[in-house]
């Protein structure tokens, strides 16, 4: 059966009432399934993870999406300490299934047109739906944050693939993008201070000569007084959670801090795990729901 996940990142993470309407708005979308979303006070941020056949998937993620665009205001966004460049920040559609990364290509191009032109918001194309060597990275795309979008639209090699060539003061830019399944992994210190988790992060991501396919950030958990390394696995096939968590751990020691606790942000596929048990990770709210083949 071809499956399309997509999973919708929206910069609001504190308004309940906000993301309740967003579920809803999707849920009445016939023939996608909502499986999780969450919402973070501290990152500000909210994941969606829902599926739905190719033919129905765009339908579901311009319901929610649009709806998103309408209730989140970026001009009283702040406290965030994710980078973001619009309230619906990035829109990744992910093959699985019998599905092939085409068919999650086609979709992301599909909606990104549909939802630009709607909406009156930029679009970029990330991933494996770039359109240009350029954009395909996503840190590349976020470069400036919602603050610097104004400026970086006046730039020509900066003019959205979809949607109007202007800034969008409301709603911002959306990157939207095609990818294999990630794995959303962060990692709670036991300290206040922010400077281990800076330098654990690093010293792990691939931008600054660390672990392969790691993108990770050192931030502050204002509302527990604590610090997490915050990551992005963008290919567990080749370095795998284990393998991070035992070089977190390791660096950790090292500077006399310990690992509280971990969370996965949104599903997992199974053979990320890499064989080790949710305790192993020291996972918290965990439960076999969390695994991505358990949904399907």
């Amino acid at each position: 059966m071809n499956i399309i996940e997509c999973v919708p990142n929206f910069s609001e993470g504190r308004n309940q009432g906000i993301i309740e309407d967003i579920a809803s708005a999707l849920a009445a979308v016939s023939g996608v399934r909502l499986l999780d979303h969450s919402m973070d006070p501290d990152h500000h941020r909210s994941v969606f993870t829902f599926i739905g056949p190719p033919e129905r998937i765009v339908d579901g993620a311009l319901a929610a999406c649009s709806r998103a665009a309408e209730l989140i205001d970026m001009r009283m966004h702040r406290g965030a300490v994710h980078p973001r460049i619009g309230a619906v920040d990035v829109v990744p559609f992910i093959p699985l299934g019998d599905a092939e990364m085409k068919d999650a290509v086609d979709a992301a191009h599909r909606f990104g047109s549909l939802f630009g032109t709607r909406n009156g918001i930029p679009v970029y194309f990330y991933g494996s739906a770039a359109l240009s060597p350029q954009r395909r990275e996503l840190p590349d795309i976020r470069r400036g944050g919602y603050e610097g979008l104004e400026e970086r639209l006046k730039d020509p090699k900066w003019k959205p693939d979809a949607g109007p060539a202007f800034f969008n003061v409301h709603s911002g830019a959306t990157a939207v993008g095609a990818r294999i399944p990630l794995v959303a992994f962060n990692v709670v210190l036991s300290c206040g201070e922010l400077k281990p988790a800076e330098d654990i992060a690093r010293s792990i991501r691939q931008s600054s000569g660390g672990l392969r396919h790691i993108k990770a950030l050192g931030v502050p958990l204002k509302s527990r007084n604590l610090v997490q390394v915050s990551m992005n696995l963008t290919d567990y096939r080749e370095t795998s959670m284990r393998r991070v968590f035992d070089e977190i751990k390791a660096k950790a020691e090292r500077l006399g801090v310990e690992i509280l606790e971990s969370e996965l942000i949104g599903l997992v596929p199974r053979a990320a795990l890499a064989g080790r048990p949710p305790e192993y990770y020291r996972l918290k709210d965990f439960s076999e729901k969390r695994i991505l083949e358990n949904c399907l």
